[in-house]
């Protein structure tokens, strides 16, 4: 499976981060291990949601769409 998530920021709580990987723990550990030049600043991180895709494509396309205007505001009312 190919997963979309977002994390939180516990120590900036307006600070959110949206990835693609297809191992989620894995992902949010590296994030926490200060392995991404991104969100070492913002640590640590805390999983707030993920979605899971069958095929690379759509999950691309998905987290592409959340890193848009639109999509950062439909991911905070319903994811």
């Amino acid at each position: 499976m190919h997963y979309v998530y977002i994390i939180k920021s516990e120590s900036n709580s307006n600070r959110y981060y949206t990835g693609y990987t297809t191992n989620v723990e894995k992902r949010v550990s590296d994030h926490n291990q200060g392995k991404n030049v991104s969100t070492k600043r913002h640590r640590p991180w805390i999983l707030k949601s993920y979605v899971a895709f069958p095929d690379k494509q759509r999950a691309i396309a998905f987290e592409k769409y959340l890193k848009t205007g639109s999509g950062r505001a439909m991911a905070i009312k319903h994811l």
